[in-house]
């Protein structure tokens, strides 16, 4: 039975995996219709119509993991790494009946490759679909606090 831990659990598992770049196993937690949405404007509403920072489907998750995961990626010598620093991820609605799973969490986030550190810190929104006994990504929104601030590449995942 899919209850709020096991949402709690699903948001820590996925900062633990992409901290330790675990990216196929990231990827596994996305379901197939699964986007990762980074607005680019304050309480934005549509990734399509309006300008985001990122709106990826699973297909160009897959090619970033791939790029990331390269060895003649020469422009990740040496590789970034992260970490993700989470508040207790609050359920926003559990569902089961429905099919209604979401949570929103407060995070700061760390990257840094090389002498170069950059944090983040901003708000994570996942949208859960169940998929047999489990649940997969069906949309992760990252707001970021300083959404307007002129930016360097984002190399990870937030």
């Amino acid at each position: 039975m899919i209850n709020e831990k096991t949402i709690t659990d699903l948001i820590y598992q996925e900062a633990e995996l992409l901290d330790t770049m675990q990216w196929q196993e990231w990827l596994d937690l996305f379901h197939p219709e699964g986007r990762y949405w980074m607005p680019l404007e304050w309480q934005q509403q549509d990734p399509v119509l309006q300008p985001s920072l990122m709106y990826e489907d699973l297909l160009l998750l897959k090619v970033r993991v791939e790029r990331l995961s390269g060895e003649r990626t020469f422009s990740q010598k040496p590789k970034s790494r992260c970490h993700h620093l989470l508040q207790a991820p609050r359920i926003v609605a559990c569902d089961p009946a429905a099919g209604v799973f979401k949570a929103r969490t407060s995070y700061i986030y760390t990257e840094t490759r090389g002498d170069l550190l950059e944090r983040y810190s901003g708000w994570a929104s996942h949208e859960f679909v169940e998929v047999g006994d489990t649940l997969k990504i069906k949309l992760k929104r990252v707001d970021l606090v300083n959404f307007d601030a002129p930016f360097g590449n984002i190399q990870l995942f937030m």
